[in-house]
C-alpha cells in the first residue's frame, strides 16, 4: 500500500508538471537519491514509513500553498487529499507504545 501512495503521488505531481521524472522525484519530494524508485522495483520493496512520512509532509505544505491560489485550489485539495490519505496508513501502521 505504501508503494502505491508513493506512486500516486508521483503520477499526481508529473501530471502537473511539477516533476518529470522518477529520479526527480526520489531526490526532491522522496529525500533519496535518484535511484530510489528503481531499486524499489528491484528488489521488490516497500517504501519506509519514513519515505511516506515525507512524501506525505510535502504534499500537505504544497496543498496549503496551491489552495490559496483560486484558479488551482482544486489542485491543492488533490494534494491535501493524497497527503491525508498517506498520513492515514502511517497511523495505521504505527506501532502501539506501552505507555508504564
Amino acid at each position: 500500500m505504501r508503494k502505491k501512495l508513493i506512486m500516486e503521488a508521483f503520477d499526481l505531481l508529473k501530471s502537473k508538471g511539477i516533476v518529470s521524472t522518477e529520479s526527480e522525484y526520489s531526490e526532491l519530494w522522496l529525500a533519496h537519491s535518484e535511484c530510489y524508485l528503481r531499486t524499489l522495483r528491484m528488489k521488490k520493496a516497500e517504501p519506509s514509513m519514513g519515505v511516506l512520512a515525507i512524501c506525505a509532509s510535502r504534499l500537505q505544505k504544497a496543498g496549503e500553498q496551491i489552495i490559496t491560489s483560486s484558479p488551482h485550489r482544486h489542485v491543492g485539495q488533490q494534494f491535501l487529499s493524497l497527503s491525508e490519505r498517506c498520513h492515514e496508513l502511517i497511523n495505521e501502521q504505527a506501532v502501539e507504545l506501552e505507555l508504564v
